[in-house]
């Protein structure tokens, strides 16, 4: 196992899917890492699909359909066990041959986009998944080396001008254009990027949520380089 996550006390380690779903966040532990050294040919996969957006969706019959080599059929039963697994489970997983996000350049103060360090907000009970099998892997800092962005004083006094409404309505206005949920990494910090092959389960906020959610964010894609990413 990578010492760069078994040392984190933000990191729980787990050696089976069985593991990843039944174990339980506490304390600072809010990531939890199925660590696998996946063979396989991922490269070849992304090779053969089309992107048709900056983010297609590719589904099991996508996959099934490519001709590939030994090491690319390897890994095209990895992709398509690991979804069965999560929708055995009860999650909604998708594959996605990903260029780039959309771009949150709206405002100079603030973004909202993926590119952000940020949370995951729910409703309901639930937990992100992700693994990254080609390209770029996110990055995860720990809770106490970020600082919400509206609580920062000059971002916090642009929100309110930006809101431009009676008071008591401006924590909802923060809400509803998703501010909230971003964060500012302190100076100097080092995130700790995911890596590849690995399936990860990171805490959300949502009301019965027993720890602080996991601050993340998505890499900047290398030029003319896509991901492949699992992801629900």
């Amino acid at each position: 196992m990578s010492n760069t996550f078994s040392d984190s006390s933000q990191i729980g380690m787990v050696s089976t899917f069985s593991e990843l779903v039944n174990t339980d966040f506490k304390g600072e532990m809010n990531a939890l890492c199925w660590y696998r050294n996946l063979e396989g040919d991922f490269a070849a996969i992304v090779g053969q699909l089309q992107i048709k957006e900056n983010i297609t969706e590719v589904y099991p019959k996508d996959l099934l359909a490519l001709q590939l080599s030994e090491k690319g059929n390897i890994a095209r039963e990895i992709i398509l066990n690991d979804l069965r697994l999560l929708a055995d489970f009860g999650a909604s997983p998708s594959l996605n041959l990903l260029k780039c996000y959309e771009r949150d350049d709206e405002f100079d103060f603030i973004s909202t986009d993926v590119y952000s360090y940020h949370v995951d907000r729910s409703p309901i009970a639930t937990d992100t998944f992700l693994c990254t099998y080609h390209g770029l892997a996110s990055d995860i800092i720990s809770n106490e080396q970020a600082e919400q962005k509206i609580l920062i004083p000059e971002i916090r006094k642009k929100l309110k001008e930006l809101h431009n409404g009676p008071s008591e309505e401006f924590e909802n206005f923060l809400k509803e254009n998703y501010f909230d949920l971003h964060y500012q990494a302190q100076p100097h910090i080092a995130p700790i990027n995911l890596g590849l092959g690995h399936l990860w389960r990171l805490a959300v906020d949502h009301p019965k949520q027993q720890v602080l959610p996991c601050i993340h964010r998505a890499p900047i894609e290398n030029e003319g380089e896509y991901r492949l990413l699992l992801i629900c």
